[in-house]
């Protein structure tokens, strides 16, 4: 039955026939997904990157050993722990300093008798600050056992550091989760939006009402595979994150796919509202960008959230992508079960349903 009987006679199509044709369209649109190259690599291979990027540059989370030149005789570096420390040695100071302009030593070190010099490096601040720090405490290191051993019979303060929250978060904790995060809002964002500009310009919708195959199953069989793909790209991202680079995956890691489910809802519905406002597939690429990029930075994708200045937090509060992130670390890293998480999913779930609500409204399909 045509789509034209079916207006003119107030019926629907049989079930089995509706059935049939979302299948068919679910496994056509699925084929288009696998064959355009553009897609798979800004769902699947860019944000991929960027994790094992990422996970490379800041490794397991251990500071290598710093970089210290000695300048002449320096009898504090004696005792140095060689993990901590990486010594070499420089004939004078002009030399030294010419190492660290260079970027050769992370810092430089002079003792005269009891006054110990120390030129961290300006070149790598943050590793001359880390030598800096390692080396004031040798020192103090030093101090502790010359006060003790000159009064032997009075007690010297020790710490004693046990990590909290079973332990360090290290890197690929919050990386694995925040960038899996902003590939789930990519491609449910861009997909959503190329996907509409395209319909626009080629005049689709108009074209399926002369065919048995609704609009609503053909939008429905779109949504379904752009939920495939978003469980592939979880499976994937903490594929790699576990074999590559020892992700410890929870008992509850499971959860994560029906999370990634609303969480691309929640970015479809927001690639909807750019779909109808782009006119051309630049506009509709840039419109994206301008959204998850800026979202990506303020939501802890790349870095965690509580190093950001205390603004950029109070944003992220707007954000989906935050609650997402949140959602996945609880759930895969922390081994939280799924009512620890029940604020994320509401908010993800209004979040959802609100700006749906707002596309459907502004949505103009007499422009398709």
């Amino acid at each position: 039955m045509s789509a034209v009987t079916e207006e003119r006679t107030g019926r629907e199509a049989p079930a089995g026939t509706r059935g049939k044709a979302f299948w068919s369209l679910f496994k056509a649109l699925g084929r288009g997904w696998i064959r355009d190259r553009s897609q798979i690599f800004f769902t699947i291979l860019l944000p991929l990157m960027f994790m094992v990027l990422l996970a490379s540059v800041f490794g397991s989370g251990d500071t290598a050993a710093s970089r210290i030149v000695a300048v002449g005789d320096v009898a504090l570096l004696e005792g140095a722990d060689p993990d901590e420390f990486d010594v070499s040695e420089a004939a004078d100071l002009d030399a030294a300093l010419e190492m660290l302009r260079e970027g050769d030593a992370d810092a430089a070190v002079v003792q005269d008798g009891a006054t110990v010099r120390i030129y961290p490096s300006a070149t790598s601040s943050t590793s001359g600050a880390i030598a800096e720090g390692r080396l004031s405490a040798l020192v103090d290191d030093v101090n502790v056992e010359v006060l003790s051993a000159a009064a032997p019979d009075e007690p010297v303060l020790a710490t004693d550091v046990e990590e909290a929250d079973g332990g360090a978060l290290q890197p690929i904790q919050y990386l694995a989760p925040g960038i899996l995060a902003w590939g789930v809002a990519i491609s449910g964002v861009f997909g959503a939006a190329g996907t509409i500009v395209d319909w626009k310009r080629d005049k689709l919708m108009r074209r399926l009402r002369l065919t048995p195959a609704s609009v609503g199953t053909f939008l429905g069989a779109k949504v379904s595979v752009n939920l495939v793909v978003a469980v592939a790209q979880t499976a994937v991202f903490l594929a790699v994150a576990a074999l590559g680079f020892g992700l410890q995956l929870s008992a509850w890691t499971w959860f994560a796919a029906p999370l990634v489910l609303l969480g691309t809802f929640a970015f479809l519905a927001i690639g909807v509202v750019i779909g109808g406002i782009a006119q051309t597939s630049p506009a509709a690429a840039g419109l994206s960008n301008l959204v998850t990029m800026p979202m990506a930075f303020v939501s802890g994708a790349f870095y965690p959230l509580a190093l950001s200045p205390q603004w950029v937090q109070w944003l992220s509060y707007a954000s989906p992508m935050r609650y997402l992130n949140e959602a996945l670390q609880s759930v895969v890293v922390y081994g939280e079960p799924p009512t620890a998480v029940l604020p994320q999913i509401g908010f993800l779930a209004a979040f959802a349903a609100l700006v749906a609500l707002v596309s459907w409204k502004t949505f103009k399909f007499d422009e398709l």
